[in-house]
């Protein structure tokens, strides 16, 4: 071996095996159906993240265990300023966890509902972000369908996409018919029943325009909610013109009525339809990418910008909660073991699949083998690793 080799294999010793040890818990700042967010600070780098942890045996009850998977496999190949990044991910016995970038900043949701109204320069800007994250998506196959007011901001004012759960790749062989999203933001062709052909990456721009519509107006333009049934918004995308005010420019409201295009032919759904168009042919994309434009909109520093009730709630500020969770592991076992019904049993052999087949993934690590200039090497480093052992 190398001498290259043997220096990443000693460093790899050091990034191997990130556990929930590996963190300290901070605080929370939101929760779902069967998952929590807290703020953690890696103790050896002292950098701070979001940690998303999810509880197995829920994610097994409700059949979510496809999901989280699909979402970890699509996450772990993407790497862009427009997105909220996965940097690792791992599981005891209890729970699977994804760490991924802090945003502090809030979602654009969040700010709605604190009374802000955002000019037509930060949206557009928003515009300009997303477009760039969109176009990056599609480069690597994949249809995000979740396009929403829950993007989140970085403190310095700038657009990042999250929540992969419901996003899907888009391969040659097989096509997407799939309904999914928030109702009020699918594009038509998701439920179009005269032509079910299936659907491709402009439903994620026809969620964009809705999004920025929304950001401008403070509503969207459709009265659809999440109980809507299909027809009724078929119906209602059909009928229904959209209402631009007056004060708008003339330039913004003929970018929205390109992304609001019914026919997802005629729909702007390239990174080239948006660069080509006179409204915005003064911006310096390349600066737009690399963060050089400061939004005109900058959240609020020295405060969480989310629902300061989901700390109370939760109530997860222990000094050890790893020796928590070691009580409720040892717990959990004792009570497995008294139980033998048939539920249990089917209970812990899905737990074991997940257990077996759960994707474990490292950013550090995949750094370490670039640094090398081997893309090969973290296998040779691992084997070295475990073989040391």
């Amino acid at each position: 071996m190398r001498r290259g080799e043997k220096l990443a294999a000693r460093a790899a010793v050091f990034i191997l095996h990130i556990t929930f040890d590996h963190f300290e818990i901070l605080r929370a700042i939101g929760k779902g159906s069967f998952g929590k967010v807290c703020v953690v600070q890696k103790n050896d780098t002292k950098k701070m993240y979001a940690m998303k942890y999810m509880n197995k045996q829920k994610c097994v009850e409700r059949n979510e265990v496809r999901n989280v998977f699909k979402e970890l496999q699509i996450m772990q190949g993407l790497e862009h300023p427009f997105l909220v990044n996965l940097w690792y991910s791992f599981q005891d016995e209890e729970d699977m966890f994804m760490v991924v970038d802090l945003l502090l900043g809030g979602d654009l949701r969040y700010h709605l509902q604190q009374n802000v109204r955002f000019q037509e320069g930060t949206v557009k800007l928003f515009i300009c972000e997303l477009v760039l994250a969109l176009d990056y998506l599609q480069s690597r196959h994949i249809i995000h369908r979740s396009i929403k007011l829950h993007i989140n901001l970085c403190l310095s004012g700038h657009v990042h996409i999250t929540d992969f759960n419901i996003a899907t790749m888009l391969t040659k062989e097989i096509q997407v018919t799939t309904i999914a999203g928030t109702k009020p933001y699918m594009a038509p062709e998701m439920f179009n029943s005269v032509k079910p052909t299936g659907y491709s990456f402009a439903v994620d721009w026809w969620s964009l325009g809705i999004t920025a519509y929304e950001l401008l107006r403070t509503r969207r333009p459709y009265h659809i909610r999440s109980n809507t049934s299909i027809n009724e918004m078929a119906h209602v995308l059909r009928t229904t013109p959209v209402m631009y005010p007056a004060a708008w420019s003339a330039g913004m409201v003929s970018l929205l009525r390109r992304l609001l295009e019914p026919n997802p032919e005629k729909r702007f759904s390239q990174l080239k339809d948006i660069q080509d168009f006179p409204y915005l042919s003064d911006v310096n994309w390349d600066a737009v990418l690399q963060k050089r434009i400061t939004p005109e909109f900058i959240p609020t520093k020295g405060r969480l910008n989310c629902d300061p009730t989901f700390e109370l709630e939760e109530m997860i500020l222990e000094s050890k909660p790893l020796h928590k969770k070691k009580k409720r592991l040892a717990k959990k076992e004792k009570d497995t073991s008294k139980s033998n019904s048939s539920q249990a049993c089917h209970l812990q052999k899905h737990l074991e699949m997940l257990q077996r087949d759960f994707i474990v993934f490292n950013r550090e690590k995949m750094a370490l083998a670039r640094a090398f200039g081997r893309p090969g090497l973290w296998a040779n480093a691992a084997d070295v690793v475990l073989g040391a052992h």
